[in-house]
């Protein structure tokens, strides 16, 4: 297996899985959209029903090693079902085309020229899997633009609130939690 293609578990994995163990309840779906190494999926699994997804093809094998189901898909594609609680670390780096990488591993990395184009496809789609009730949380870097990507999900008709932050090299990483908006 080529795990030099797979995301590694890194400070932003660690933290969103903090997050994500603090919010997941016993017996809830769940679903973690670009599982990486699976090492979030996993830790949920041992509380909570969950499915883990990602489009690399080394990824998806590295995660079913540890025993999880996982499918590879890009996002939402091939997705049926609501979840309960949705998990989202997504390429967020600000990336020029002249800095593209060519490989899988740009999968995890790219965001786009902004770093908000996965995140933002994210957003238009996530409430087709959202149960009722349900909610997501979404790794942000403060590189793509925190503010920014709040409003974003504001004006898709959820309401945030951040639930975890840590500084790493220069930049902050802030977990969002959102859910629809109460009338």
């Amino acid at each position: 297996m080529n795990t030099s293609q797979v995301y590694p578990i890194e400070e932003d994995t660690l933290l969103l899985l903090k997050a994500a163990l603090s919010e997941c309840r016993p017996g809830e779906r769940v679903i973690e959209f670009g599982c990486g190494s699976g090492h979030i999926a996993y830790h949920l699994s041992q509380i909570a029903d969950v499915l883990a997804t990602d489009i690399n093809p080394f990824a998806v094998r590295a995660a079913q090693t540890l025993g999880i189901e996982v499918v590879r898909a890009d996002l939402f594609a091939g997705i049926c079902g609501q979840f309960d609680l949705i998990i989202f670390n997504p390429p967020y780096l600000p990336t020029a085309p002249g800095e593209r990488m060519d490989d899988w591993l740009e999968y995890a990395l790219d965001g786009g020229l902004d770093g908000k184009a996965v995140i933002a496809r994210f957003i238009e789609g996530v409430g087709r899997v959202m149960a009722y009730g349900g909610r997501f949380l979404l790794l942000v870097s403060s590189l793509t633009g925190v503010r920014e990507v709040i409003r974003m999900i504001e004006k898709a008709g959820f309401c945030t609130e951040q639930v975890a932050q840590s500084r790493v090299e220069g930049e902050e990483l802030v977990v969002l939690l959102a859910k629809q908006c109460l009338a």
